[in-house]
C-alpha cells in the first residue's frame, strides 16, 4: 500500500487521503496513517508545487554547478554536502558518479549572484578542487512534467486539389 501511495503522491501531491483511498481501494484512515508514518520516517520529505516561472513576470536564473572535491577523512562526502546545502541559495545537491562529485542547483535573480556564490562561498571551501557552472536556458520537462505544451496542432501535410 505504501508504494502505491507514494506513486500517486509523486504524480500529484494535492491528492487527499480520501482520494488516494478511493484509487487504491483502501480505507481513508489507513491511508492517512500510512502517509503520517512516511512523513515521520522522512520517506515523504515535503510537498512541492512545480511552477513554470517562464510564464510569470518573475525572472530567475537557474545554474547547475558541477563540483569536484576531495572527500574528508572519516566523513566522506556527507559533511561537504551539508556544508554546501546549508547555503540559502542552494536548491538541490546531488552526489554523482563521473568526472564531478556533486551537482549543485541554484536559482537566483542574476548571473552576478550566482557568480558571487561560486567565487565567495563554494570555491573557498578547502575540499573543493574545481567547479563547472552551466546556466539553464529553457526548461522543457521537469520532474516528469512537460513545461511547454503545444496545442493540438494538426501535423498532417496540407494537400490541396
Amino acid at each position: 500500500m505504501r508504494e502505491r501511495i507514494l506513486e500517486l503522491l509523486d504524480k500529484d501531491s494535492k491528492l487527499t487521503a480520501k482520494e488516494i483511498a478511493s484509487l487504491i481501494n483502501e480505507k481513508e484512515d489507513d491511508v492517512a496513517e500510512a502517509i503520517k508514518e512516511m512523513e515521520d520516517e522522512n520517506i515523504i520529505c515535503g510537498y512541492n508545487t512545480l511552477i513554470n516561472w517562464d510564464k510569470t513576470d518573475r525572472e530567475l536564473v537557474t545554474a547547475i554547478i558541477e563540483v569536484k572535491v576531495t572527500p574528508q577523512r572519516g566523513n566522506g562526502f556527507d559533511k561537504l554536502a551539508e556544508r554546501i546545502y546549508q547555503n540559502k541559495e542552494v536548491r538541490s545537491v546531488y552526489l554523482m558518479s563521473g568526472g564531478y562529485d556533486f551537482c549543485v542547483i541554484l536559482e537566483e535573480k542574476t548571473l552576478k549572484e550566482i557568480a558571487f556564490f561560486v567565487s565567495d562561498k563554494l570555491s573557498p571551501i578547502d575540499a573543493v578542487i574545481s567547479t563547472s557552472t552551466h546556466f539553464v536556458l529553457k526548461s522543457y520537462k521537469d520532474h516528469g512534467i512537460v513545461m511547454e505544451r503545444k496545442g493540438n496542432e494538426d501535423k498532417r501535410m496540407l494537400v490541396s486539389p
